[in-house]
């Protein structure tokens, strides 16, 4: 590359646009992943809550509601509790005794946890990268001001 290529790149019309075109919305990105994940932490945390609560009050059943389609739910009462259907993705179930499946939403809970946590860096390292973009449109805007003068 020439030095009148790197010039160029370096133009402050340039970095605008790629901190607009590309950093942006990679941020949008991170965000979305973000909130997905941390949707999915919660109703694995719910599950959690569920099935401890089941565990305390094993000896009697309990009484629910079930969605039977288009958001009608039905009254249940389940009996017997000994084994429960868990999501483990993609809309597959498994059969899981209680303690397994406690072990279960522990073990995707900390997943989910660690995707986050790295999705959170991403966006960290991109704010940080945008930032550091407007100071350098900022620091040329100076430069050009000097040189005008």
């Amino acid at each position: 590359m020439t030095p009148a290529m790197v010039q160029d790149r370096l133009a402050p019309e340039n970095i605008e646009s790629f901190v607009n075109d590309c950093l942006r919305e990679d941020l949008k990105l991170y965000e979305q992943q973000l909130n997905r994940l941390n949707a999915d932490i919660m109703e694995y945390v719910q599950l959690k809550n569920m099935i401890e609560n089941i565990q305390e009050n094993s000896g009697e059943g309990f009484k629910t509601q079930v969605n039977i389609g288009g958001n009608f739910f039905m009254k249940a009462k389940a009996d017997r509790v000994q084994r429960i259907l868990v999501d483990v993705g993609l809309k597959h179930f498994l059969e899981f005794t209680l303690e397994e499946a406690l072990k279960f939403v522990d073990m995707k809970v900390k997943v989910l946890t660690k995707q986050a946590d790295v999705i959170r860096d991403k966006s960290v390292e991109t704010r940080a990268n945008i930032k550091l973009a407007l100071m350098v449109i900022g620091d040329k805007n100076m430069m050009y001001a000097d040189t005008e003068r």
